[in-house]
C-alpha cells in the first residue's frame, strides 16, 4: 500500500510542468503566476516598444481576446536586441496598456539573451532544443512561443508569423 501511494505521489509531481512553477512581476506589480494558466495554452513573446514588429500587439491582443477561454498571450519586454526596448517598466505599461490597448499579462523587463537571461527563457529554449526548434531560438523580438494546456512547449514562431495567422490559430481550434 505504501509502495502505490509513493508510486502515486511521484507521478503528481512529474506531471506538474516546470513552467507552472514560475511566476514573475507584471508590469502593475502584481505578479503572474504561471499555476494559474494550467488546463490553457499559453503564447509567450518577447516584445519591445520601438521594434518593427510592434505592430503585432494588435494581433496579440485580438489572438487573446479571440481564444480568451482557451488561451492567455504573455509578454515579455527586453531589451536584448539593438536596444529597442530601453524604456522604464511605467513607461513600457503607459505604451502598451494606453497606446496599443493590450490587456494581456505583460511583465516587467527582463532579459530573453546572454549572461542574465531570464530563467523562464533559459527553460523555453532548453525545451525549444528539445523538440528541434531552428537555432537560434531566439533571433529577434516578437518571437512566439506556445505551450500546451499541460505546459509542453508545442511550437516556435519567428517574429515575422502574425499572432492571428493559421500558423498559430490552427493550433487553438
Amino acid at each position: 500500500m505504501k509502495l502505490l501511494l509513493i508510486s502515486c505521489l511521484m507521478f503528481l509531481l512529474r506531471s506538474d510542468n516546470p513552467i507552472y512553477k514560475f511566476s514573475v512581476p507584471g508590469l502593475d506589480n502584481k505578479t503572474i503566476d504561471f499555476k494559474k494558466f494550467k488546463g490553457k495554452k499559453i503564447l509567450i513573446v518577447n516584445v519591445a516598444t520601438y521594434c518593427g514588429y510592434t505592430y503585432q500587439y494588435e494581433g496579440l491582443e485580438k489572438l487573446q481576446q479571440t481564444y480568451k477561454d482557451k488561451l492567455v498571450v504573455i509578454g515579455f519586454p527586453a531589451n536584448n536586441f539593438k536596444n529597442q526596448e530601453p524604456d522604464s517598466n511605467e513607461k513600457i505599461e503607459t505604451f502598451c496598456r494606453k497606446e496599443k490597448g493590450v490587456s494581456f499579462p505583460i511583465t516587467q523587463k527582463i532579459s530573453v539573451a546572454g549572461d542574465d537571461i531570464h530563467p523562464i527563457y533559459k527553460f523555453l529554449i532548453s525545451e525549444a532544443q528539445k523538440i528541434g526548434a531552428e537555432e537560434p531560438i531566439i533571433k529577434w523580438n516578437f518571437t512566439k512561443f506556445l505551450l500546451d494546456e499541460k505546459g509542453q512547449l508545442v511550437k516556435v514562431f519567428r517574429s515575422k508569423v502574425e499572432p492571428m495567422s493559421e500558423e498559430i490559430t490552427n493550433y487553438l481550434k
